[in-house]
């Protein structure tokens, strides 16, 4: 275990002087800046902490040490298929004992954001799983052929029930003139079965129908970052986002201010990273090597 670029030849180049976003590796020499700079993590859950809610080696003991370092925690995910009361049981089952108040998920920050910019809107969502505790107070259309007028289109977690008839209905609401939110846009993540297509494929398909430009929720947006950070109570200088997708986590994390920690388990893979638009702050086996990061 340790920092290792992914060919396994140790890290790149990293200059502390350029700040946190400026990519690169950690050398050795550069470690301990990092350690003195870091004081709170949000952490990606799946391909970071578990897989299919399986625990990922070594994650449950690293958890336990953040713990009693005192390390404030948050965990942010584009999971939209549970609510953050299920997610967190989910994690502790998988040995990492953690709160509801500690999750923050894209379906909260997509009813924080249709509150709070179309209040009253009568939304079509294409979900898969029941969200309803985490949409309290959001009017939902009802889908079949009769929808009625509708005000945004949400789409969210992929699943079966992204059939051609469920995505024409969604497709027909924005070329209506509704408004287009996702919950986010990964293309793809990580299951005990593999990879598996997820909501950024289709969101991207009714992009390019439709021409409208999504408001995109959960990661990479900068302010579901900024929301973390604040729950945190600390600066984005003070905070690392550690996650498995060096895009959406990882430099999304950086554009946002923060520390950027890749962990090469999960959806990670050496092409992909290799493609990436820029490079972590500092790259990692596992999340088991993460808490060497804040002295544990």
């Amino acid at each position: 275990m340790g920092f290792l670029s992914p060919d396994g030849s140790g890290m790149r180049g990293w200059s502390p002087s350029s700040g946190p976003a400026s990519g690169g590796g950690l050398p050795k020499e550069t470690r301990a800046n990092v350690v003195g700079a870091i004081e709170g993590l949000l952490i990606d859950i799946d391909g970071v902490l578990t897989v299919s809610w399986e625990p990922i080696d070594g994650a449950p003991e690293a958890m336990a040490t953040l713990r009693e370092l005192g390390i404030p925690l948050r965990f942010a995910t584009n999971t939209t298929t549970r609510t953050r009361a299920e997610v967190a049981s989910l994690i502790t089952s998988a040995g990492m004992p953690v709160e509801p108040g500690e999750i923050l998920t894209a379906p909260v920050a997509t009813a924080v954001h249709l509150r709070r910019h179309h209040p009253g809107a009568r939304c079509f969502l294409l979900n898969s799983g029941d969200l309803s505790e985490d949409l309290e107070g959001i009017e939902l259309a009802e889908h079949g052929p009769e929808d009625g007028p509708v005000d945004v289109v949400v789409i969210g977690g992929a699943g079966l029930n992204f059939t051609h008839e469920q995505l024409n209905r969604a497709f027909g609401h924005l070329l209506e003139g509704a408004e287009f939110v996702a919950m986010h846009r990964n293309l793809y993540w990580r299951t005990s079965r593999g990879m598996e297509l997820d909501t950024g494929a289709y969101v991207r398909a009714l992009e390019e129908s439709s021409g409208r430009t999504p408001v995109v929720l959960g990661k990479p947006a900068v302010e579901f970052f900024a929301a973390g950070v604040a729950d945190l109570g600390l600066s984005a200088e003070q905070v690392a986002m550690v996650g498995d997708d060096i895009e959406n986590d990882v430099l999304a994390g950086q554009r946002a201010g923060l520390y950027g920690v890749l962990v090469r388990t999960g959806k990670f893979l050496p092409e992909v990273y290799d493609a990436a638009t820029g490079e972590p702050d500092v790259v990692v086996d596992s999340f088991a090597d993460v808490p060497t990061l804040l002295g544990g």
